[in-house]
């Protein structure tokens, strides 16, 4: 694994907003980040990224397996006691799965090392399925690296497949998030055209626009019914939402599933730890009140349950603890985490991101910063493979 400095392409600009790409900056620095590129071999790419999201996405189901039928567990994962049947019938139903996210800590050398997982709204993945592929295919074609130059990149392909898997006949599928939010709103402006390519026929309502009707089903700003929603909208809000109450009764499938608001949630870190100790993907792990939490020592990362792009993250290093982004998460509870800062690479430490599309991995994106806690503003950096 290398950093290899790069020119931008001068027209790059352009060419994002060409393609809908609007928030390649952000807060007037760069998110889009062409300066570099990470290079990985392919021995490193199968052997070490694309098995270890497949080995931990197989030890999750089995975790979700669990859980679901144990009431303590839905509890110490702060499930709402009304929705932990929600949660468990959309399991048992085999609620279909689009996507996810893992994301590792990865230096080429030894395996990859689950930070968090990225279950249930994970974003990024226009830039990751399209954009750093746009970007190979010119800089491949100026010469400015070798013509056969790869990179691990199936995410659009496996992702219209998915669509289609889960929507065999095509038909209607709503697709919604925060109507004013860019990021958000042009990620699923990206899947529903995914969608559109497989056959489906999408329509976006904003997720405050959606409504319920005398019947207690979901309805969109049109008073059409709701039978399949792709959502950019966590699972642990809508369990607490007014709406809730007609969950369990709703007929509307939901894109990610109930069950993913078991693995959206950083306390599975501490029950895979417990239950595959020394796993060499996983990093020790703990509930902030387990006694075992002391055998991290005085440095650890501390976690809550719930948070977004690094809020609330604390990282105490030999007792010392560094300034936190506070964004008031915490209330349900936090977990700590062995402390694994990112690798260095001059002034950046990049996080690399695998996805899951359905079972399958699918590709990577990597996100860089000069802090060690991934954030909202965090670049993005293509990658490539080279032999």
């Amino acid at each position: 694994m290398k950093r290899l400095p790069l020119a931008p392409r001068p027209d790059w600009k352009a060419k994002a907003e060409a393609v809908g790409f609007t928030w390649h900056h952000a807060d007037m620095g760069l998110y889009w980040d062409e300066r570099a590129c990470y290079a990985f071999s392919m021995a490193q790419v199968e052997d070490h990224l694309e098995k270890a999201a497949e080995e931990l996405h197989g030890l999750c189901l089995e975790l979700v397996a669990e859980v679901v039928e144990r009431e303590s567990l839905m509890e110490r994962l702060a499930i709402p006691e009304p929705m932990r049947d929600v949660v468990a019938a959309s399991w048992r139903a085999k609620d279909p799965s689009l996507y996810g996210r893992f994301d590792f800590f990865y230096d080429g050398a030894g395996p990859p090392k689950l930070y968090e997982y990225n279950a249930d709204t994970p974003t990024s993945i226009y830039e990751a399925a399209v954009f750093q592929w746009l970007w190979l295919e010119d800089v491949t074609g100026e010469g400015r690296l070798p013509a056969n130059t790869d990179q691990f990149n199936a995410i659009h392909e496996k992702l219209e497949a998915r669509f289609a898997a889960i929507f065999p006949d095509g038909g209607f599928v709503h697709f919604a998030s925060v109507a004013d939010f860019a990021e958000d709103r042009q990620t699923v402006r990206y899947l529903e055209d995914v969608a559109g390519q497989a056959g489906i026929e999408p329509k976006f309502v904003a997720i405050d626009q959606i409504g319920v009707n005398q019947e207690g089903q979901f309805v969109d700003q049109d008073g059409f019914l709701i039978f399949a929603l792709f959502k950019l909208h966590p699972w642990e809000m809508m369990f607490r939402e007014p709406y809730a109450v007609h969950l369990p009764t709703t007929e509307t499938l939901f894109l990610e599933p109930a069950w993913k608001g078991v693995l959206s949630n950083k306390g599975i870190l501490p029950l895979l730890w417990e239950r595959h100790p020394n796993h060499p993907n996983l990093l020790p792990a703990f509930f902030d009140d387990d006694p075992k939490a002391a055998e991290l020592g005085a440095s650890y990362v501390r976690k809550p349950l719930f948070s977004r792009e690094g809020a609330n993250v604390e990282l105490v290093e030999r007792g010392r603890r560094a300034d936190v982004l506070d964004q008031g998460y915490g209330a349900e509870g936090f977990i700590r985490q062995a402390l694994k800062a990112p690798p260095r690479f001059g002034a950046n430490y990049p996080v690399v991101g695998a996805w899951m599309i359905g079972d399958e991995a699918a590709g990577i994106g990597i996100r860089e910063d000069r802090n060690r806690v991934t954030r909202d503003r965090s670049r993005f950096v293509p990658h490539v493979i080279l032999d």
